[in-house]
């Protein structure tokens, strides 16, 4: 950069000087450098804190023309950043000398441009973001400049680059501030997270933030509903019992937000726990997604599908299947129980059973079943498919957990004459990975402590041990412990 351009750009001498005499260096590219390459280390920041060098920069930032001037404001925004990572005095003063302020105007200028500088936008949520984690007064007054519009059109840059910090920035200010995370869920602050989660759809995330931003408003806050629809194709989702009606497409980025939300759910099964709302809801989705997924043929491969019914379905039933394990695997969550409880209350089991009745049979069940035919030349099984590869696995997964030290659950799937259909899911499938152990599991859970249930597997086979057909073609048989009332599969080949 020669004097001309200094000149050209109205840099005043009482900002250059100090810079130059700080970098020793009369070029102010080379300065910038030279000064970005000293705040990379904590002795160099806080010996530029004591030369009150941060002031200076945030003048030369607002003297900068965008887009003329971007590639010193480049280097001006990067030297900010290395100044206010960690050093407390650089960012007391960023504050004080409305530096927010100074990066609003400039991301106002680079992101909202027919075609976004990504970098210039990235590198100023990136100050920020080192600014945020200074503490409540920082972080308040990020917000106050930036909440909400702002923080909505940030949000609408659909590059990857830029969605990472500014969760990690909305991230920090809402957790650190009572009061803060009420305004993110309430009517002003949920369109941020609703294009976060577009933007995030379309480019992906490669941070946590996001999930954290998720995890808060659509787990621990009961406003999962709420964003799920709006990001609905039309206005048809209010809550989750409207969600059984209206119109039958769901949208790329409902299916994104049901991945990642299944993906914390199983992160987290052991610390979190399940609000009545968040569980209905995906109920209700699940329900819904089952009318519209029945017309669609057989899919190839497991989840994500590329349908978005399907997709829908299958993540709805996995979060579902991570709902009532948190019982299971927790022991004594009074707060997940009553959940699961709700869920079986509303139809649960008998709408899995149902589901799980009108698929076509395990592979090896079917060759069984048609030897069976054969024989007597009749036909008993359905021949619908699986819509994705570990649907039926995904179905079995849920029935166990819930019958997991849950006498009505056991009694109730024996009522709707599910135990043998049960049974014929403890075998290996290659399109349901861990088939056979998902099923194994849900025996187990059926039979334990459960006399009835006992006594209805003894009596398909009026032997000392249950020899279903299916199951000993495979060289298997389900035994019941006399002594400990507990089932298992044992290998009798």
């Amino acid at each position: 950069m020669d004097d001309a351009s200094l000149v050209e750009f109205s840099i005043p001498q009482d900002v250059l000087q100090p810079l130059f005499s700080a970098s020793h260096s009369s070029s102010l590219e080379e300065t910038l450098e030279n000064l970005i390459e000293v705040s990379r280390a904590n002795v160099g920041r806080s010996d530029l804190a004591s030369k009150n060098i941060l002031p200076v920069v945030l003048q030369l930032s607002q003297s900068l023309p965008y887009p003329p001037g971007r590639h010193l404001l480049l280097l001006s925004l990067k030297l900010l950043r290395n100044l206010c990572a960690g050093e407390v005095a650089n960012q007391d003063a960023f504050v004080e000398r409305n530096g927010v302020g100074v990066v609003s105007t400039i991301l106002r200028s680079a992101g909202l441009l027919s075609d976004p500088d990504y970098g210039t936008v990235r590198m100023g949520l990136q100050v920020l973001a080192n600014v945020s984690l200074a503490g409540e007064e920082h972080q308040r007054a990020i917000w106050r400049r930036f909440f909400p519009d702002e923080f909505v059109a940030l949000a609408r840059v659909r590059s990857r680059e830029t969605c990472d910090p500014l969760c990690m920035v909305i991230y920090a200010c809402y957790d650190g501030c009572p009061g803060l995370g009420a305004e993110l869920c309430g009517d002003s602050g949920l369109p941020i997270v609703e294009e976060i989660v577009r933007t995030a759809c379309v480019v992906g995330f490669g941070e946590d933030w996001l999930k954290l931003i998720l995890s808060t408003i659509c787990l621990e806050e009961p406003h999962f509903p709420r964003l799920f629809t709006k990001l609905c194709l039309f206005d048809v989702f209010s809550n989750g019992e409207d969600i059984e009606g209206g119109n039958d497409l769901f949208s790329s980025e409902q299916v994104f937000l049901l991945k990642i939300i299944s993906e914390i759910l199983n992160e987290r099964l052991n610390d979190i726990t399940i609000l009545n709302e968040f569980a209905s809801c995906v109920f209700g989705i699940f329900k819904r997604s089952v009318g519209v997924s029945n017309s669609v043929l057989r899919c190839k491969s497991g989840l994500p599908t590329g349908s978005n019914a399907v997709d829908i379905l299958g993540y709805s039933l996995t979060i579902l299947r991570d709902i009532c394990a948190c019982y299971s695997l927790g022991g004594s969550k009074d707060d997940s129980m009553d959940v699961v409880d709700m869920l079986l209350s509303s139809g649960l089991i008998e709408m899995l059973l149902c589901l799980l009745g009108e698929l076509e049979p395990p592979a090896i069940i079917r060759k069984a079943l048609k030897q069976g035919e054969n024989q007597d030349r009749t036909s008993s099984y359905s021949s619908k498919p699986c819509p994705y590869k570990g649907f039926r696995r995904d179905i079995v997964a849920v029935i166990g957990n819930c019958a997991y030290r849950r006498k009505h659950v056991q009694d109730e799937i024996r009522q709707k004459n599910g135990i043998l259909l049960l049974l014929q899911q403890c075998v290996t499938e290659e399109d349901n990975l861990f088939l056979r152990e998902w099923g194994i599991w849900t025996v187990r859970n059926l039979l334990e402590g459960n006399a009835e249930n006992q006594r209805a597997v003894a009596e398909l086979e009026l032997q000392g041990s249950v020899d279903v057909p299916e199951l000993a073609g495979l060289g298997l048989r389900v035994e019941v412990d006399p002594k400990t009332q507990r089932a298992k599969l044992v290998n009798v080949s």
